[in-house]
């Protein structure tokens, strides 16, 4: 019984997650999917691996169905020997996107717990933290990576703070695990933000050890943090160490070429471009947007209604009912924030942000300001572009920092710390005595409603213009009414001006409303139980409301069309009649996936994807140089004609899967290749970087009308070729060069395949015929997985050893 008491709390708040989270997201409980347009493209992109993994009950680690060819490392390859992914499965038994959302609210618990929390208030924090607009609208776009690595930081956290609170084992054996999760989450973007707010944790932490000369403990909890460490980066070697080798691959790698497209130097020393990092920078001001959610706009896409300036404008000028909600809702582009496109702005709840100050006047615990320096930090962060010192310093000095981009993320950091503030806040408030909670509260409330005051009267100091103003009125210049485009921007700052103020009365009330119920509980007017409750359901409430303006059931489509996201084109259905081994590149898709759904295709969608495939489109195939397309062997081209109208265009001169050539072009640097791709004819000419592959440069090949190289069998992983020839030749094959884990045989003995023409495999072949055979056999994946076997075993056995030591230890102080 006593043990049923102890526990009986945090089982209910587990099943209320449970139900809250097949609540927010019931269209699950009906069979539906929701439709994520990344997770769409990632289905594209990885349909080559299903189906092959389908077949053959195995995995490909390679497809062609994406940028000419490339690992799927970043795909959703599975890996053997993935114990910490099976935990996560098993921890994921809900139906997406409800497993997600789960997540949030379990770790976000466990965190509240460890820093002694009441259930209730953990319970209500944790609910706070998980319906974060920004936790909700990666769920909706199908951030599905970012999102799970994002549920697991709160773990990661909380055993962190245990083994600093000298619990070794169990903090320990928490941080383990958690961080195994963590890393197998599979976004190192988020995981190398969490590394800063553990730095300044564990700062913090330091601190004090080092101020009380406690420095016997120190060393147990840094031994303890490496054992924890080593075991959870091991069991996750598989995925690391094959991200690691494919990371210089793509284009997160620095670039070898000193010349940019247009023929100017390149001065980038980052691995990304400064403006390709920096694009998602948050706005300083914009900041605000964290108490106070539309006032910068909301969206890029906002629900405006038949009250707004627009549905009014556009009324006025003719337009039915009808037509005026349609261009309502097509026009409502109210964000003017400094951001290309926003999908919601990342609101924390003004009841939040509220108790979070009441945490910095009331709580007495030191820690608040690890958390609250963690918040402030990454604030600047976020903002990149428009805060250049800090950015500037971290791309140039911080190890990594520059192969990330969307610097605006980071926010997720802030988003974690505020509601752990807020709930530190509401916890140490009961704990006062009442004098203190007056002292507290009324502070409080003066910043809070200050705050929202001052960003009242600041209102006449913004212009309420946007980066997409000029496109707007450029576009609506060219119709027929030539007051058109100023009346309609009169109207759309109209309803910019409405939604910042009307955002501002909001976020004031609510503050309103938390301050009067906890001085309520003041007066003796309300139980602390019923005051907790009544905060927590306005403070999530107000949080799921602004949600539901950005991600709701009318995302929700049926199993099928999730799992098949694109349908066949008459394009794609003409082509898909040649059973034959060819590219096909769709001019106007050219960073999405639906290519690569239905063929071998030269487009994707990838933050990661081949950097010099990537290249080979910016410095010649946008340039119009075909030759570069028909090395490619890209048989079938998709275009638009003049009126619109899709249509696949053969390229009878594309070079096919092998072919010998007769003349070699040797360079000596990344430069020369490229520039050599000008002028090459791919079908007798090669391109050879002389000084990263020694090929003898006084041989001569011979190429003679009936030298043959056929494709006799394809699978992703394996392609089998015969070649004829009477002299020994110089072969260029149609496939992605990759320098980790293609093993090539001719008739069964190893042979060298080296890059040529910048991307591709070339050999050299002896006269005669022969058979000549790929094979994709990753030596990373089989290390790898050997390690996190170990390392699996591992956890295994410190698990066991932790349960029985606590156990051991409770029964002696018992």
């Amino acid at each position: 019984m006593k043990f049923l008491n102890k526990f009986y709390p945090h089982l209910l708040a587990i099943l209320g997650f449970i139900v809250i989270s097949l609540i927010y997201f019931y269209p699950v409980l009906q069979g539906k999917q929701l439709y994520q347009s990344d997770i769409a493209q990632f289905t594209g992109m990885a349909k080559e691996q299903n189906d092959f993994r389908a077949q053959e009950n195995a995995e490909p680690y390679w497809t062609d169905a994406a940028f000419g060819g490339m690992p799927t490392y970043q795909m959703g390859a599975n890996y053997p020997n993935d114990w910490i992914g099976a935990l996560d499965d098993a921890l994921r038994f809900l139906p997406r996107p409800s497993d997600y959302l789960f997540l949030y609210f379990l770790g976000f618990y466990g965190l509240l717990l460890v820093l002694k929390t009441d259930p209730l208030k953990a319970f209500f924090g944790a609910l706070a933290f998980g319906f974060s607009t920004y936790m909700i609208i990666i769920l909706g776009v199908g951030h599905n990576a970012k999102a799970h690595a994002i549920a697991y930081m709160p773990m990661v956290i909380a055993g962190v703070i245990l083994v600093f609170r000298k619990r070794y084992i169990v903090g320990g054996l928490v941080t383990m695990i958690a961080t195994a999760l963590e890393i197998n989450a599979n976004h190192f973007q988020m995981t190398y933000y969490l590394l800063f707010l553990l730095l300044i944790i564990g700062g913090y932490f330091v601190y004090n050890f080092i101020k009380a000369k406690e420095f016997k403990p120190l060393l147990y909890a840094m031994g303890t943090f490496a054992v924890a460490s080593i075991f959870a980066l091991g069991a996750n070697a598989t995925s690391l160490m094959a991200t690691s080798e494919y990371a210089d691959f793509s284009m997160r790698g620095k670039s070898e070429l000193t010349f940019n497209p247009d023929g100017s130097k390149n001065e980038t020393t980052t691995s990304m471009d400064y403006e390709y990092i920096t694009e998602y920078s948050y706005g300083v001001s914009e900041s605000f947007n964290l108490v106070a959610p539309r006032l910068f706009g909301g969206s890029n896409s906002e629900k405006l209604g038949k009250q707004s300036h627009i549905y009014e404008f556009i009324s006025k000028k003719g337009a039915s009912p009808a037509e005026a909600t349609d261009f309502t809702e097509n026009y409502g582009v109210t964000y003017w924030g400094d951001q290309p496109i926003v999908a919601a702005p990342a609101y924390i709840g003004a009841i939040v942000f509220f108790l979070a100050i009441l945490a910095l006047f009331n709580d007495k615990r030191k820690i608040k300001y690890a958390f609250l320096a963690g918040a402030i930090f990454t604030l600047m962060l976020s903002w990149g572009k428009n805060f250049s010192f800090l950015t500037n310093f971290f791309i140039e000095n911080i190890p990594m920092y520059d192969k990330f981009r969307a610097v605006s993320s980071i926010q997720v950091i802030l988003e974690l710390c505020i509601p752990v503030l807020a709930i530190m806040g509401l916890q140490s408030f009961f704990k006062s005595d009442k004098e203190q909670q007056w002292k507290s509260l009324w502070k409080s409330g003066a910043v809070a409603l200050g705050l929202i005051v001052l960003l009242f009267i600041s209102k006449g100091l913004f212009d309420f213009s946007g980066p997409i103003d000029d496109r707007l009125i450029q576009m609506f210049s060219q119709m027929g009414d030539p007051t058109f485009a100023d009346e309609f921007m009169d109207a759309l700052k109209a309803d910019r001006k409405d939604l910042y103020s009307a955002d501002l009365l909001r976020s004031g009330f609510l503050i309103v409303v938390a301050f009067g119920l906890l001085w309520l509980y003041i007066k003796d007017r309300l139980s602390q139980t019923f005051a907790v409750v009544l905060v927590g359901a306005f403070m999530v409430g107000d949080l799921v409301l602004v949600d539901k303006n950005y991600v709701d059931t009318s995302g929700f489509v049926s199993a099928r069309e999730v799992k098949e996201p694109f349908q066949a084109t008459p394009s794609d259905q003409h082509i898909l009649q040649d059973t034959s081994h060819y590219r096909v590149y769709e001019v106007n898709g050219r960073l999405q996936a639906r290519t690569s759904y239905f063929h071998k295709s030269l487009s994707g969608y990838s933050a990661v994807r081949p950097r010099r495939m990537d290249q080979l489109f910016a410095y010649q195939i946008d340039k119009n140089n075909l030759e570069v397309l028909n090395m490619l062997n890209t048989k079938y081209v998709i275009q638009v004609d003049e009126k619109g109208q899709e249509f696949p265009a053969i390229n009878p001169d594309a070079n096919g899967n092998a072919w010998f050539v007769k003349e070699v072009k040797f360079v000596d640097s990344a430069d020369g290749e490229m520039k050599a791709l000008d002028s090459i004819d791919s079908k007798n000419q090669v391109v050879i970087n002389n000084k990263e592959f020694k090929v003898s440069n006084d041989v001569s090949y011979q190429k003679d009308s009936t030298a043959t190289i056929v494709l006799n069998q394809y699978k992703p992983n394996y392609l089998k070729y015969t070649s004829n020839n009477t002299n020994k030749g110089l072969a260029v094959f149609s496939e992605i060069y990759y320098p980790q884990g293609w093993n090539v045989t001719i008739d069964g003995k190893e042979a060298i395949h080296f890059r040529v023409n910048y991307t591709l495999r070339g050999m050299e072949i002896p006269a005669g015929k022969h058979t000549i055979e790929f094979k994709f056999e990753p030596q990373v994946v089989k290390t790898g997985s050997t390690i996190a076997l170990f390392s699996s075993i591992g956890i295994v056995l410190f698990l066991l050893g932790g349960i029985y030591f606590e156990s051991k230890r409770k029964k002696e102080n018992a």
